[in-house]
């Protein structure tokens, strides 16, 4: 259960990273009520991976890179350079994300403040019990985030009757923002996160499916609650006739809600929601280069594991400190990380059908499968577009 539960809370926290943040109160800005629809749309996409992700994993007790291989050797290969070529370079943004909350709560300057997060995650992830010590960490600042967005609620009056109505009924269809957030919340490493922490603490096999259902559909209540809430803050703040700082429209929904005060707390949810990124995208990044059989406890992956995760936070927070955040870089392996989800999902799918993966009394619920390659197909759609787009962006 425990082990259930950090899964959860570990893959609806590297969901809410900076990027969550700042493309929830922006596209909200942009289309009022309305973004109620995209956040509704995003929800049930969420459920579709989530749901077929973990249990495919878990049941199969194999990390998605192994099942790949299995399926087509060299394709796991693939799919590894895929997730941690994107895990990586998003890290930096992560990473970005803990230097600015530090300018924010401290006036630190963000380069000297992600040099501080980079030591904070290192510190997690290295001392004893470390996985233990990671789905702590993930659970309190969920935690501090869920209850610092109450307050702000608290104390403006979102117009909650329409934004229900318009999450039903959108005025404005915009496929661009449905786009954005799915690919924030379960695109590349994001949606592999909480089944890879499963097999790491044990579970596996048919009889965890109740612990998988549980796990997968708490994370991703978690992080729906988290952007439900965020989306009415600054729908409420918007109500007032306050338009959102474009340059960093998250803030501005908190500095307008309480001030210098709300300035503060909003450093505190970035903070956690950034460190939380940082430490999801490690750990599930640095999972993709294991090939090793889960029972194998003297593996040589086992050994070099403390290295990766030294050598994955160092780098991240490296580039943001001398070079700072890579814009061109990140359109363009944003564009492809759009792609992975269906090209990822698309392989576990079919894999589910392997009986020589999955065993012999086991057979994926039709109902899923569906729901699965509707996805895929929204999603490669998506994900074209979004690689055309960030291209023509680019030159």
């Amino acid at each position: 259960m425990n082990v259930a539960m950090g899964a959860a809370f570990l893959m609806a926290m590297s969901a809410v990273g900076p990027g969550f943040l700042t493309q929830t109160a922006a596209f909200t800005g942009q289309l009022g009520a309305d973004f109620g629809f995209a956040i509704l749309v995003c929800i049930l996409v969420d459920i579709g991976v989530q749901l077929n992700i973990w249990r495919i994993i878990v049941i199969s007790g194999k990390k998605a890179q192994t099942i790949a291989n299995d399926l087509v050797p060299g394709l796991g290969f693939l799919l590894t350079v895929l997730i941690v070529i994107g895990g990586l370079t998003f890290n930096i943004g992560n990473v970005g994300g803990v230097g600015l909350s530090f300018n924010v709560l401290f006036g630190m300057t963000p380069e000297n403040g992600a040099l501080i997060g980079g030591i904070i995650a290192l510190v997690i992830f290295l001392v004893r019990h470390a996985l233990t010590v990671m789905d702590r960490t993930v659970q309190v600042l969920a935690v501090i985030t869920v209850l610092l967005l109450v307050y702000i609620l608290a104390v403006n009056a979102p117009p909650a009757g329409e934004a229900i109505t318009h999450s039903f009924v959108p005025t404005t269809f915009d496929f661009y923002s449905i786009v954005t957030i799915v690919g924030g919340t379960v695109g590349g490493y994001i949606s592999f996160s909480g089944g890879h922490r499963l097999l790491e603490g044990g579970l596996k096999g048919k009889e965890s499916i109740p612990y998988i259902n549980r796990g997968a559909l708490t994370g991703i209540s978690v992080a729906s609650v988290v952007r439900i809430m965020l989306f009415l803050a600054a729908l409420a703040v918007i109500a007032d006739g306050y338009k959102l700082n474009p340059l960093n429209p998250a803030a501005s929904i908190f500095q307008h809600s309480a001030g210098d005060f709300g300035y503060k707390f909003f450093g505190i949810i970035l903070f956690a929601a950034s460190l939380t990124s940082v430490l999801g995208s490690t750990f599930t990044s640095v999972s993709f280069l294991d090939y090793s059989k889960s029972e194998d406890n003297n593996s040589i992956f086992k050994r070099i594991r403390p290295y990766l995760i030294i050598f994955f936070i160092i780098f991240s927070t490296a580039v943001f400190y001398f070079i700072g955040n890579p814009a061109k870089v990140l359109v363009v392996v944003g564009a492809i990380n759009g792609l992975i989800l269906p090209i990822a999902l698309a392989i576990l799918l079919i894999a589910a059908t392997r009986k020589k993966i999955m065993g012999k009394a086991y057979r994926h619920p039709l109902w899923l499968s569906i729901f699965g390659w509707i996805i895929v197909v929204f999603m490669a759609y998506a994900g074209i577009q979004s690689v055309i787009k960030g291209f023509s962006n680019l030159f």
